[in-house]
C-alpha cells in the first residue's frame, strides 16, 4: 500500500506533465483502435465487393476455363455435382451459370463482351445482380429477357425494351449462332469492366442458344461460414474434384487481392508499432524528468537504506498507473468515436474504385470486442516495458554523487 500511495502522489506531483503524457498514450490508443476498425471495414468492403458481386466465395469449373473463358471448356454432365451441392450442409447457396464470349449488337453499334446465362432465382442468394438493377425489371420468366450494364447500354445507344442481337460460336460445332433478346433492365455494379462488358440472360435460353444441352461453365458457391471457401481440407472440394474439374475459393480466384489484403495486415502492424514507439519515448522522457526532479529525495531514501528494488518498483508502478489511467480515458473516447462512425460512416470524398473493387463514399469501421481488450493490454504492457530502463537508472542512484548534484 505504501508503494501504491507513493506512486499515486508522485504521478500527480506535476499535473501538467502527467496530463500531457497521458494525452499522448490516450491518443495512440484511440488512433490504433480507429485504424484497426477502418482497415477491417475496408477489408470487408473489398472482400464483399469480390464475393458478393459475381465471383461468389468459391467456384467450380472445367480446368482452364477461367484462363481465357473458352466456351468449349464446360461441365457437360453437372447433375452429379449439383446433387452433391444439394446435400452439402456447409453451403448456404449456389448458382449455376453459362459464360460465353459474344458480340452484342444493337441497331446502332456492336460491342464484344460476355454473356452470362443465370438462374434468376438462385442468383438472388448468390450475387448482387438483383440489387444492381437501376432501371427496368429483373430477369423475368420471359426466355428473351436480358439485363445489360449501364455503360454498355450507353455505348450501344439503347434502353429498356430495345432489341439486342447476341452472336457467338456454338460450343458443339463452332458454327455462328444468333439470338434476339429485349432489354428488361439496366444494371450497374460499379467497376467499369463489369458495367461495360456483361449481359445476363436466363440460363435455359443460354444453354439452348449456344448448344450446351444441360452443360454449365461455372457454379458459384456461398458458404454458411465464410472461412470454409479457402480451407484446403474442405470435404466438399474432395467430393467434387476430379480430372479436369477445378474447385477454388475466392483467394485462389483473386490472388492479387489476397496479396493486397496481406499487405494491409502488415500496414496495420507497422502503424501500431510506430504509434506505440512514439508513446513509449514520451513515457521514458516523462519518467526521466520525474526522476531528475526527485533526485535528492531518491538519494536520501537510498542513503537511509531503501532497497533498490523498492525504488525501481516505484517507478514501474508509476508507469503502470499512468497507462491504466490513459486507457480509462481512451477507451470511452474510442468507443464513442467507433460507434458514431460505424453508424454514420467516415466520409471519403466520393465513391472510389480500387483494384476493381468499388469503395463507397462513406467507409464504416468495424467495431469488435477485441479492440477494447487487446489494444489496452498492449498499451499497458509497452508502457511498463518502456519504464524498465528509467527504473533501473533510479535503482542504481549513488547517494553521494546524487546529493552533490542536488545541492
Amino acid at each position: 500500500m505504501l508503494l501504491i500511495q507513493l506512486a499515486v502522489r508522485n504521478l500527480f506531483r506535476n499535473g501538467r506533465r502527467t496530463f500531457l503524457t497521458c494525452l499522448l498514450i490516450t491518443s495512440s490508443l484511440v488512433v490504433m483502435i480507429l485504424m484497426d476498425g477502418l482497415i477491417l471495414g475496408m477489408l470487408g468492403v473489398m472482400v464483399g465487393g469480390i464475393t458478393q458481386t459475381l465471383e461468389g466465395e468459391a467456384q467450380i469449373y472445367k480446368s482452364g476455363f477461367r484462363d481465357r473463358f473458352d466456351a468449349t471448356l464446360y461441365l457437360a454432365s453437372p447433375e452429379s455435382i449439383l446433387t452433391v451441392l444439394d446435400e452439402d450442409e456447409t453451403l448456404l447457396a449456389y448458382a449455376p451459370r453459362v459464360v460465353v464470349p459474344a458480340v452484342i449488337g444493337s441497331s446502332y453499334n456492336t460491342l464484344g463482351g460476355l454473356v452470362y446465362g443465370v438462374d434468376p432465382e438462385k442468383e438472388l442468394a448468390m450475387s448482387r445482380l438483383r440489387q444492381a438493377v437501376i432501371e427496368g425489371d429483373y430477369l423475368s420468366n420471359s426466355p428473351r429477357a436480358l439485363l445489360m450494364g449501364r455503360l454498355m447500354a450507353e455505348k450501344l445507344e439503347i434502353g429498356i425494351g430495345d432489341r439486342v442481337v447476341l452472336t457467338a460460336s456454338a460450343v458443339d460445332n463452332n458454327e455462328l449462332v444468333q439470338g434476339l433478346f429485349r432489354i428488361s433492365g439496366i444494371v450497374e455494379f460499379g467497376p467499369k469492366e463489369l458495367d461495360e462488358s456483361m449481359v445476363f440472360i436466363p440460363i435455359e435460353a443460354a444453354q439452348a442458344l449456344f448448344h450446351l444441352g444441360d452443360g454449365l461453365h461455372q457454379i458459384a458457391l456461398r458458404f454458411k461460414d465464410f472461412k470454409d471457401a479457402n480451407r484446403s481440407d474442405l470435404a466438399l472440394a474432395r467430393k467434387i474434384k476430379d480430372d479436369g474439374i477445378e474447385f477454388k475459393g475466392w483467394l485462389a480466384l483473386q490472388p492479387g487481392v489476397g496479396a493486397m489484403l496481406e499487405m494491409t495486415n502488415y500496414a496495420t502492424l507497422i502503424i501500431g508499432v510506430v504509434l506505440f514507439l512514439f508513446a513509449s519515448l514520451g513515457v521514458i522522457n516523462s519518467i526521466f524528468m520525474s526522476i531528475y526532479e526527485r533526485l535528492y529525495e531518491l538519494a536520501v531514501a537510498k542513503a537511509i537504506g531503501t532497497r533498490p528494488a523498492f525504488i525501481g518498483g516505484l517507478i514501474v508502478l508509476e508507469a503502470l498507473a499512468l497507462a491504466v489511467m490513459s486507457c480509462g480515458i481512451g477507451l470511452p473516447i474510442a468507443f464513442c468515436l467507433m460507434t458514431y462512425f460505424a453508424a454514420n460512416g467516415l466520409p471519403l470524398g466520393g465513391t472510389m474504385e480500387f483494384s476493381g473493387v468499388v469503395l463507397p463514399g462513406r467507409l464504416h469501421p468495424e467495431l469488435l470486442w477485441y479492440q477494447f481488450v487487446q489494444f489496452p493490454l498492449y498499451v499497458i504492457l509497452l508502457t511498463v516495458v518502456a519504464a524498465i530502463y528509467p527504473a533501473l537508472f533510479a535503482a542504481r542512484i549513488a547517494p553521494a554523487r546524487s546529493l552533490q548534484k542536488a545541492l
